[in-house]
């Protein structure tokens, strides 16, 4: 399936060649390095992610030995709590990796990315003592957000990112505050979450349901795995953002409404419906705007 996605973003009309060859050779550089290097290396340090007006301090170790990742995130502002995840391989893709990687098949151009967004390579500013190169990445429509990331000059790490609104409102922001190019050592709190990194074929134990489908996809997002049509589930990625639309039986219709959770860029929009007379319970979840979850379940149909 992973290779239908590389094959698929960068599978073009002539109508979009131009914007592809349009797209600077050094943004698809530091694109394809920004997607991989990251995995390659040892780091550690002090980062603060601020979603409006809720700002969190942690501690963050990777590592990788034998081609193996780990990684640790330890809490240390609020409820102390660490989350591990070990043994994770250094070549194994995640759907955004893959979308982004995929022009290695097709010269580089990533076609994909450059139909929905446009890029602009600055010098940046100095973050955690390190000089930067700095990646604006404007949307080319309203169904997604604009990003300014501040990549490392030496490993393309992501050393400050800041999500945008359509009015140029930040929000959300990640920055390193503290930053060393070796792992750090175990905390000493209590792991809260041993984070697990399963295969497509692990996913078939969703729970399943009705037949159902998306009319309606924002261009450039794709499918991130080979769910079945009655999956509870359904995910997508343009490669930057992402997007999960989850559908579930209601034993009874609810009154009509519609429900609406925002923290940083992610949003959790719910609407109770009646599909071919069956009441169901539609909820889409991800780094998209509000109005583009309310598109989302709008074109959600029975099969």
């Amino acid at each position: 399936m992973l290779a239908a996605l590389a094959l698929g973003v960068c599978g073009v009309s002539a109508a979009n060649a131009q914007q592809c060859d349009a797209l600077d050779p050094s943004v698809a550089k530091l694109l394809q390095a920004m997607s991989s290097n990251a995995q390659q290396v040892n780091y550690s340090g002090v980062v603060t992610l601020q979603r409006g007006g809720d700002m969190q301090i942690m501690q963050l170790s990777h590592s990788v030995v034998n081609g193996q990742a780990s990684e640790e995130l330890s809490r240390l502002t609020g409820q102390d709590a660490r989350v591990e995840r070990s043994g994770h391989p250094t070549d194994c893709m995640h759907p955004g990796h893959q979308l982004l990687r995929a022009a290695d098949v097709f010269g580089g151009s990533f076609c994909g990315l450059a139909s929905v967004y446009r890029f602009r390579v600055q010098p940046g500013d100095r973050v955690a003592g390190r000089e930067s190169l700095r990646l604006r990445v404007e949307p080319r429509d309203m169904y997604r957000f604009g990003h300014v990331i501040e990549l490392d000059q030496d490993t393309a790490l992501i050393l400050k990112s800041s999500t945008f609104a359509a009015d140029q409102s930040v929000l959300e922001q990640f920055q390193f505050a503290s930053l060393t190019m070796k792992p750090g050592s175990a905390g000493e709190s209590a792991v809260a979450h041993e984070a697990s990194h399963p295969h497509p074929h692990e996913t078939e134990h969703l729970r399943q349901g009705v037949a159902w489908e998306l009319t309606w996809l924002p261009d450039g997002f794709m499918a991130t795995d080979a769910a079945l049509t009655t999956s509870e589930r359904k995910s997508y990625t343009d490669g930057l953002a992402s997007f999960s639309v989850f559908l579930e039986p209601l034993g009874a219709a609810i009154k009509p409404g519609e429900g609406v959770e925002r923290q940083g860029s992610t949003v959790a929009y719910t609407r109770g419906v009646l599909l071919q007379r069956r009441p169901v319970l539609v909820t889409v979840l991800g780094e998209i705007p509000t109005n583009t979850a309310r598109m989302l379940a709008d074109s959600v149909r029975l099969r």
